[in-house]
């Protein structure tokens, strides 16, 4: 990479709005409709700059003013590991230097990439608005309803939060209550449409069998976090399923994850690894996925609240073959302009321009560091 000196380090937080309020899952209470980001901008001397989410503060920042990116960054498209809490915006600016997007400099030289990128990708935002309603058919038609608005909006794949007798409904009531959502969710979006449940680990492995069992005829495509991580469980959950002739994948990993994830998910216990996309660092997915892909696991980033991860994640996808969808969190937030991006028929059409493809206000952008963030300048 080409020598260029970080002049400008930039910091500010932001606040996005979905267009619908997000209700419970099953552990928490409603989510609501605000997302809030903290976004870094790095500019270089010669005017070069590149953004995103980013949590460091400014004294952990001050050590990269002035600093080279070609010695944050190598040629082979990693970020020093120095620099890691600097990863999305580092990214950002090294595509915007090499006017490439982030998926070219991180797909290996050999793979072909037909521009512009397309990512399968799915609703996420099917959580429990239903609880106020006593009615199994009217909660049900509530978030069939919804799931509707995400297929006008060109989603082809929806992921549905389950789990409502864990804390919100009575069990069995709550069970029920998942089941007949399930169903009425999959005559919403037809027969090729692929569904996804999340427990959060509201369920036990009793609970988790008999919702797949009487949502058999829905062809689920996975159950995530059905019970706190335990590879007995999984292992028990796969031979039943494997019995009952279902296909279902078991995805885990979005929250606070065991350390033994990964040796469950080689041992064939897990189908599908999602940490979260910013937590775990796009450097560190890189390597994660290359690891999964040997297993034959899938890798699915988690980034929910984030409204940035819709963007970043499919990035993954030119160098992880295991990828089968970004998460997508309807959401705008001034400042941000991701209008390069569309969902186009169950797939996000990621642009071919440099860095992530975004763009930043600067005036708003700069107003947000007056009003609550924070600077530094060589």
């Amino acid at each position: 990479m080409d020598s260029a000196a970080i002049a400008v380090i930039e910091s500010a937080p932001l606040v996005g709005r979905r267009p619908r309020e997000a209700g419970n899952n099953s552990r928490l209470n409603i989510h609501g409709i605000d997302v809030h980001l903290q976004v870094m901008r790095l500019t270089t001397g010669d005017g070069a700059s590149g953004f995103g989410l980013c949590f460091a503060g400014r004294d952990e920042a001050e050590p990269l003013l002035g600093g080279d990116v070609s010695e944050l960054m190598s040629d082979d498209g990693r970020i020093a590991s120095s620099a890691r809490a600097f990863d999305f915006p580092l990214w950002d600016l090294a595509g915007a230097l090499r006017g490439a997007p982030v998926y070219a400099l991180a797909a290996p030289a050999e793979a072909p990439i037909r521009a512009p990128l397309r990512v399968p990708c799915y609703d996420t935002s099917l959580y429990m608005n239903d609880l106020h309603l006593d009615s199994d058919e009217a909660g049900a038609a509530l978030i069939a309803a919804h799931a509707r608005q995400g297929y006008e909006k060109n989603h082809r794949s929806f992921k549905i939060k389950v789990g409502r007798g864990a804390r919100h409904m009575p069990l069995e009531a709550g069970t029920r209550r998942d089941i007949a959502v399930i169903k009425a969710v999959r005559a919403a979006v037809g027969p090729a449409a692929r569904i996804l449940i999340d427990a959060n680990n509201g369920y036990n492995l009793n609970m988790a069998k008999r919702v797949l069992a009487e949502t058999a005829d829905c062809n689920l495509f996975w159950l995530e976090e059905a019970f706190h991580e335990d590879p007995e469980l999984y292992g028990a959950l796969h031979a039943w399923m494997e019995g009952e002739g279902l296909s279902v994948l078991i995805a885990d990993g979005e929250g606070w994850a065991s350390t033994a994830l990964m040796d469950w998910a080689r041992d064939g216990f897990v189908d599908v690894i999602q940490y979260d996309i910013f937590s775990h660092g796009f450097s560190n997915w890189l390597d994660t996925g290359a690891q999964l892909d040997n297993w034959n696991v899938r890798t699915a980033p988690h980034h929910y609240g984030r409204h940035l991860g819709n963007y970043v994640s499919g990035h993954l996808a030119a160098a992880v073959q295991g990828f089968p969808f970004v998460e997508w969190d309807e959401t705008s937030t001034p400042a941000i302009d991701a209008s390069a991006y569309r969902v186009e028929d169950g797939h996000v059409v990621i642009p071919d321009a440099p860095g992530f493809g975004l763009a930043l206000d600067d005036a708003v952008f700069r107003a947000a560091v007056k009003d609550g963030g924070w600077e530094l300048r060589l």
